[in-house]
């Protein structure tokens, strides 16, 4: 018997006993109520939540807390009488400058860090929710998930261009722990918590 013989032949011989593998299913349903815990992630990073019923409820926020001219821009249509209303990508980038507050729907949001799945057919436009002042995001109770394994579960067989998850207002802070809000991007993030 040749010494590479020997060799693999003990390693055949002193093998450790088999052992099954852990199960390890992210997507077990945790004990947490997942809108409140969405609340809690998403004020925590800067962003504020509204609960509301229904679209009038949004409307008569805007209406109330949004009153000095300003350019507003939606993608929802029924938002479309009290903001500019988007209905395709047939806006230039350029023509967007001047935007102050942004209305967006989402159809997925992730409790544990506050983030919102944003895709490009809510959008319209990628550049929207980035180059407005403030923004506001639309999402049902029924569409939050606990945990990022559960957002990428969902969205892993969707078909979609463009899409981004946005957690909060743009935030940046520097080595002496000075934090800034809005220095890449929206300056305020609303989310409009639809019941």
């Amino acid at each position: 018997m040749t010494s590479r013989e020997k060799i693999l032949s003990d390693v055949k011989t002193n093998q450790p006993d088999l052992t099954t593998m852990p199960d390890v299913d992210f997507l077990l349903q945790e004990d947490v109520d997942v809108p409140e815990k969405f609340i809690a992630a998403l004020t925590a990073i800067g962003g504020h939540v509204i609960e509301v019923k229904d679209y009038a409820a949004i409307k008569a926020f805007i209406a109330e807390n949004f009153q000095q001219p300003s350019r507003k821009i939606t993608t929802i249509s029924q938002l479309g009488d009290i903001a500019e209303y988007i209905e395709d990508d047939s806006l230039a980038p350029h023509s967007l400058e001047n935007v102050d507050y942004t209305i967006i729907g989402s159809d997925l949001a992730v409790a544990e860090n506050g983030a919102i799945w944003i895709t490009e057919d809510k959008i319209h436009t990628r550049v929207l929710p980035f180059i407005s002042q403030h923004l506001a995001v639309t999402v049902k109770r029924k569409d939050i998930v606990p945990t990022m394994h559960y957002a990428y579960n969902k969205i892993a067989s969707t078909d979609y261009g463009f899409a981004t998850f946005i957690a909060g207002p743009s935030k940046t802070a520097d080595i002496e722990q000075s934090l800034v809000l809005g220095a890449h991007g929206a300056r305020s993030m609303t989310v409009f918590l639809i019941n």
